[in-house]
């Protein structure tokens, strides 16, 4: 574009120097005059005709020179024009794809906070659901959180039995009861959660009459322990994994014709715990 301006400067130039050097210089009829002296002083017989000729040559060679340089101009002007419409159109084009610039940069700025809005939404619910995960996990674990261990007498001593029946036997003195599972007046454990639970008990008494005590399960005898000799002390214990459900209930029972002792050295216990829970399937494996 500039070089087109500088072009046409030139040639506008060149022009007002041709026109100038015309003007200022002789005119048709002192050149007229000129070439007749000339050639009257050189060829006296062809004078009028070259005068003729050399004026007619130089209006014709004057008309063509011009005719070129404004049809070069026109030429220049168009070219001109035409790259000023093309500049306008870029210049149009420029300005709607800024306009379209600012449009994707004001939808991207609403589609990042959007994300960042719903990043932040979720790290709410994220940290809502650990934290009643835990919660509940906590729970969870409060409620697995089961175990007993119980002697017969919280204070002085003697001997339980012989009797002719069964009796339940009644641990007294708690030492641990963890979920409140056992119940210390009526000596029986009831199961508040489905799964494996380890139970044992042990007996001592003194000869002759043996010493036998039996862990039952929902009215079944499980296991026992039992001890005979005809004189001196006598001890035993046992202990059985039981697959407990909700409300089972587990206890101890004096074997009929059988007898023990016990003192404020606790030597005959009950004690039961936990070791996990089950779920169906877990069940259904086994």
């Amino acid at each position: 574009m500039k070089g087109l301006v500088c072009l046409l400067l030139l040639l506008e130039t060149f022009v007002c120097v041709v026109q100038h050097q015309v003007d200022g210089g002789l005119n048709e009829n002192e050149i007229s005059q000129q070439l007749r002296s000339e050639d009257g002083r050189q060829n006296p017989p062809q004078t009028d005709t070259l005068r003729d000729e050399a004026s007619t040559d130089s209006q014709q060679n004057y008309h063509l020179f011009f005719t070129d340089i404004h049809a070069a101009l026109r030429e220049l002007t168009a070219t001109v024009t035409e790259q000023k419409v093309n500049i306008r159109e870029l210049t149009a084009t420029v300005t709607e794809q800024k306009a379209n610039i600012r449009a994707l940069e004001t939808r991207l700025t609403e589609q990042q906070t959007f994300i960042l809005e719903e990043l932040n939404k979720k790290n709410d619910e994220i940290s809502n659901l650990t934290l009643s995960q835990v919660e509940e996990l906590r729970k969870e674990n409060r409620d697995r959180e089961i175990a007993f261990s119980a002697s017969l007498m919280q204070s002085g001593g003697g001997d339980i039995g012989p009797f002719t029946t069964e009796i339940t036997l009644t641990y007294r003195n708690v030492f641990t009861n963890i979920g409140n599972a056992y119940n210390p007046v009526t000596g029986v454990f009831t199961a508040p959660l489905k799964g494996a639970y380890m139970f044992r008990v042990s007996v001592y008494s003194y000869g002759p009459t043996s010493a036998a005590a039996v862990i039952y399960k929902n009215g079944e005898r499980v296991v026992m322990a039992h001890a005979h000799q005809a004189k001196d002390r006598l001890n035993s214990s046992n202990g059985v994994v039981l697959i407990l459900e909700v409300g089972d209930v587990v206890y101890v029972r004096l074997w009929s014709g059988t007898r023990i002792y016990d003192t404020q050295n606790n030597r005959n216990t009950f004690s039961g715990f936990l070791l996990f829970p089950l779920r169906e399937q877990e069940l259904c494996r086994m």
